[in-house]
């Protein structure tokens, strides 16, 4: 008996929830074969889950937010697929497109090589900061944040690269454990122990927002405490006499007792071939179907694919279509027949982001509605929607049923014949 792979790269939200939803919708409906069964192998370097959405607070304190709530093992979530799921902790260091195989290295170095049938690219994206990304091992992860809070408990000058939302959260989570919580209706601390400063590259914070949504997550970051440079970024950090000396865009520097980057992401493509990339080294695909053209039956989901502005709220509309059509295609290689119809993904580009400041305000949108400062603490800022979703999230509660879609005319299919 042969057991053949549909392999899904990274053991973060998309790859997780991949990994249920090929479990449940593709292998019960691929083609019987004798002496051949299909499983999922998933591969990530950590053998655990991360809930990043909560990264801000984690940062901070270890009793506003435990390492209890924002690491999970992976493996117990699969116990329900018995022989249909394989967890591979390691990393990804090639993939031979021609061979259809991925070399991975384990945290003990070594080499394994994994033959696919199908190949899901869920590997994600990296911070600039090591506080916002679980690499491999938890513990050591969770040491670098105990570290991070230590040095936090004595600083008197913070300096945040970023007007993101990350920046925007971690900003106001610094400032709140620094300055205590302002009265309700106070404008500002009342003995501030801290200065937190955010620079921003932009005009405004959070850039996909309106900007009276801007104005007033700046306005309850300085009632914590924290003021804001904006059109400046930071070009450099050095260490002397044990500050930190952050260097602006405008020749500018400040000293700082604490510099935390939170200027962006990296994808996680250094691994893959040159081809399958696209000018900002994401995994470049078809905007409607998710396929990686560059190769037959590799798809991409999450903030790694060319199509996404990024975000779990678009990954769920994305990731049933690019698993849809990875049955179809499968099934069509498999049987030998023609290709059903394609599912297609659309973009939701309304104004959607939700955006928490310190424990007691936050700003937001949702499908281009505002949403009010009580409605983001009770979707989010309560404990970053642990409660709400994370077991659900890694138990692919989201995806026990195929749900409904409008099927589309089939495209031509690259390589459905070959490997």
């Amino acid at each position: 008996m042969t057991t053949e792979s549909i392999v899904i790269l990274g053991g973060s939200f998309a790859g997780l929830s991949a990994a249920h939803y090929v479990i449940r919708h593709v292998l019960p409906q691929l083609p019987k074969k004798d002496g051949t069964t299909y499983a999922v192998t998933l591969v990530n370097p950590s053998k655990d889950f991360y809930w990043r959405i909560a990264g801000p607070r984690a940062i901070v304190s270890q009793e506003l937010m435990p390492s209890s709530k924002y690491i999970y093992p992976i493996e117990p979530a699969f116990a329900y697929a018995k022989d249909q799921f394989k967890f591979v902790q390691g990393t990804a260091t090639h993939v031979d497109a021609a061979g259809q195989t991925v070399s991975v290295t384990t945290p003990d170095n070594q080499q394994v090589q994994i033959p696919y049938i199908a190949l899901v690219v869920a590997t994600g994206v990296t911070t600039a900061s090591p506080l916002f990304t679980l690499k491999a091992d938890s513990a050591d992860f969770v040491s670098q944040k105990a570290a991070f809070q230590k040095a936090l408990a004595t600083a008197k000058t913070v300096v945040i690269g970023g007007g993101g939302p990350v920046a925007v959260e971690s900003a106001g989570e610094i400032a709140e454990v620094l300055n205590g919580k302002p009265g309700w209706f106070a404008s500002a601390p009342k003995n501030p122990k801290a200065k937190v400063t955010v620079v921003s590259g932009d005009k405004k914070l959070l850039p996909i927002l309106r900007e009276s949504i801007s104005n007033t997550a700046e306005k309850y970051l300085n009632r914590l405490g924290a003021d804001v440079i904006y059109n400046t970024k930071v070009v450099g950090t050095t260490i002397e006499n044990g500050k930190t000396i952050v260097k602006l865009s405008d020749d500018k520097t400040i000293e700082a007792d604490i510099y935390l980057d939170a200027t962006g992401v990296r994808p996680n493509t250094s691994f893959l071939p040159k081809e399958w990339l696209d000018n900002r080294n994401r995994v470049a695909c078809d905007p409607k179907t998710l396929r990686v053209t560059a190769s037959p039956r590799v798809y991409a989901v999450g903030d790694v694919g060319s199509y996404t502005r990024g975000g779990v709220m678009d990954q769920a509309n994305a990731l049933p279509v690019a698993l849809t059509n990875l049955k179809t295609d499968l099934i069509a290689h498999l049987s030998g027949k023609e290709p059903g119809p394609d599912r297609h993904y659309t973009a939701d580009l309304r104004e959607s982001q939700i955006v928490p400041i310190g424990t007691q305000k936050g700003v937001g949108a949702f499908g281009g509605n505002k949403v009010p400062s009580q409605m983001v603490w009770l979707i989010k800022g309560r404990d970053y929607m642990i409660s709400q979703l994370a077991q659900a999230t890694l138990d692919g509660a989201g995806y026990k049923k195929e749900g409904k879609w409008k099927p589309e005319p089939a495209t031509a299919k690259v390589g459905l014949s070959s490997g």
